[in-house]
């Protein structure tokens, strides 16, 4: 009898314990979302779905001072949306732009199971990201707006920039692509040269096949780019994604279930298909608006040589390369307080163009 009262006390205190974890995590939750759903004075923070060519798609609006240019940020991938962290390193450029981050089409929380069967093409992209722009211009009033974008958001920024150039500021990429045919073969020489007759790598190396991407190429990548320290968070972040993610202001326990439930499938269909290929950058130089690239130097995911050699081929009516040291591909969360300060730098220098102009 007494044996069955003592495991009935380490049960309840059990319980109790858990419970009261659980509910410390919740209130502390809670005061965090308090204070990143904040509105600062004289700014915005707003979360909306808007219509985007028949779908509803969300977006986040901050900024601290709502007369300040706008910037819209392009996550990479494709169909890799960042909203479950990148209010942390986006809200650090909210004191010179006004930052609207946008979660694309049947991805993150604009992911919606009914578009699973959706052809994903250029041309869909290429509408979407028009009628995003013109809904930013409109609601808050611009005439144009910066655009920022991270690896395939690099690539698709740019496209969207050389097409509808009276729409935009300036182009600012980052982890730029350029071709990704090109980029994933030239992926290949590079991990040769790495391998220097490492017979582990080398059976990695013939999982690659540059001109159709599949699951097993991409995993192979990976794990070359792990094995000789290019992967893209090898040098962690400069700030905690624990805490990042349970004080996220826009994600509910819902949008979470939601998170893991959604089906990546359509993108790697679109990832391997002529319509990804067609947004190739290759023989397209001439850009009306000023073209910024900032990179790391040990990016190999999309790689930096080529980009630079891209950039010393651009026309355009100014235009600067940021090489950031010791970065590979996630130099956003790496190093977020040195982009920062380069985000910051090129503000400054719109500011002086547009002034003198």
């Amino acid at each position: 009898m007494k044996r069955k009262y003592m495991l009935f006390k380490i049960i309840k205190w059990t319980a109790l314990v858990i419970l009261a974890l659980i509910v410390t995590f919740f209130l502390v939750r809670a005061i965090g979302k308090a204070i990143y759903t904040k509105t600062p004075d004289g700014g915005i923070n707003q979360s909306m779905y808007i219509d985007v060519n028949g779908t509803k798609q969300w977006i986040n609006i901050y900024g601290e001072d709502i007369d300040d240019p706008v910037l819209l940020y392009l996550h990479g991938g494709p169909g890799s949306a960042t909203s479950d962290i990148d209010y942390a390193f986006t809200r650090k450029w909210a004191d010179v732009y006004t930052v609207v981050t946008w979660d694309q089409r049947n991805c993150g929380k604009s992911y919606d199971a009914q578009q699973d069967g959706t052809v994903l093409t250029r041309e869909l992209f290429m509408a979407d990201g028009k009628e995003v722009t013109e809904f930013i211009l409109d609601y808050l009033s611009k005439d144009k707006i910066t655009v920022l974008g991270h690896s395939w958001g690099s690539i698709y920024g740019a496209n969207l920039v050389l097409e509808f150039p009276e729409y935009y500021e300036c182009f600012i990429g980052t982890g730029q692509l350029v071709d990704y045919l090109e980029n994933e073969e030239t992926f290949r020489q590079e991990a040769i040269s790495w391998a220097e007759g490492d017979g582990e790598t080398l059976k990695l190396i013939d999982q690659l096949t540059p001109g159709n991407v599949t699951m097993e190429h991409i995993s192979a990548r990976n794990t070359i780019m792990q094995k000789y320290g290019y992967d893209m968070m090898v040098n962690g972040s400069d700030y905690n994604l624990i805490t990042t993610i349970i004080f996220n202001p826009n994600y509910s326990i819902i949008d979470w279930i939601d998170y893991f439930k959604r089906n990546m499938g359509v993108y790697l269909d679109f990832l391997a298909s002529e319509e990804f290929a067609s947004f190739s950058l290759k023989d397209r130089f001439d850009y009306q608006v000023p073209f910024y690239n900032i990179n790391g130097d040990k990016d190999y995911q999309t790689n930096y040589k080529l980009a630079q050699e891209y950039f010393e081929k651009v026309n355009a009516p100014y235009k600067q390369m940021f090489l950031m040291e010791n970065m590979t591909h996630g130099l956003l969360e790496s190093d977020s307080e040195g982009f920062s300060g380069i985000i910051h730098q090129i503000a400054k220098i719109e500011r002086e163009i547009n002034s003198s102009l």
